[in-house]
């Protein structure tokens, strides 16, 4: 199963007022889990980007200027996610920012499937905040390389924060398809002799293990009663 997670930088908060795209990035996840394919790039505008707005991603108009419009590069957007559902946080604003602009090159709006985080953050958590630092300080996600926004850097930020709000990395663990490529006994099999090896465990070994366990978040066990 292919997703997107999808983020954008803009000069502004409303694209009615003429507020523009500056940055866009997307990053694969298969199964859940990120590949190392990913896309990012800049765009020049003739929005002037304020101080205030500056402080938010960094990017000036004088960086931005020598990258091509959005209208130039949003094919490479649209070849990239294709029809695969969108992963993003606060998908109403990064999608109405991207069909506005691409309505404006004439062409038909976006319309993949999405998941909006926000949502499902404030559903899963019962929360009423839910914005990108919040929820990685709440799943101990390392956030000290976020000094300002940045999309590619939100994308992967995000890619884990919604590993976590899926159960965390037990969800990519496909126990039964593995389970069933594992019966291959038939009942005359069963009446055979099974030769069993033991194997020795080091001490560092029985200690690594522990450390792993103690590491795994909300473990599937703890929600069993025996």
């Amino acid at each position: 199963m292919r997703e997107i997670v999808l983020d954008i930088e803009t000069t502004g908060l409303d694209y009615k007022k003429g507020d523009k795209i500056i940055e866009v990035a997307c990053v694969e996840l298969v199964n859940h889990v990120t590949t190392n394919n990913c896309l990012q790039f800049y765009c020049s505008t003739n929005k002037i980007i304020d101080e205030k707005t500056q402080s938010v991603h960094g990017l000036t108009n004088s960086f931005l200027n020598k990258f091509q419009t959005f209208a130039e590069q949003a094919q490479k957007l649209i070849d990239f996610i294709k029809n695969d559902t969108l992963i993003i946080h606060n998908a109403d604003f990064d999608l109405g920012f991207i069909n506005n602009e691409i309505k404006l090159m004439g062409l038909a709006p976006i319309d993949n499937k999405f998941i909006d985080t926000v949502l499902l953050a404030r559903k899963k958590l019962n929360t009423r905040i839910a914005n990108l630092d919040y929820l990685c300080r709440r799943f101990s996600i390392d956030l000290s390389t976020r000094k300002i926004h940045g999309a590619l850097l939100d994308c992967n930020l995000l890619s884990k924060v919604y590993l976590e709000l899926l159960g965390g990395q037990q969800t990519s663990l496909d126990l039964i398809k593995s389970s069933n490529n594992n019966i291959t006994s038939s009942k005359k099999d069963s009446t055979k002799k099974i030769k069993t090896h033991k194997i020795k465990v080091s001490p560092k070994e029985i200690e690594q293990h522990k450390m792993h366990v103690k590491s795994i978040k909300t473990p599937l066990w703890l929600k069993f009663e025996y």
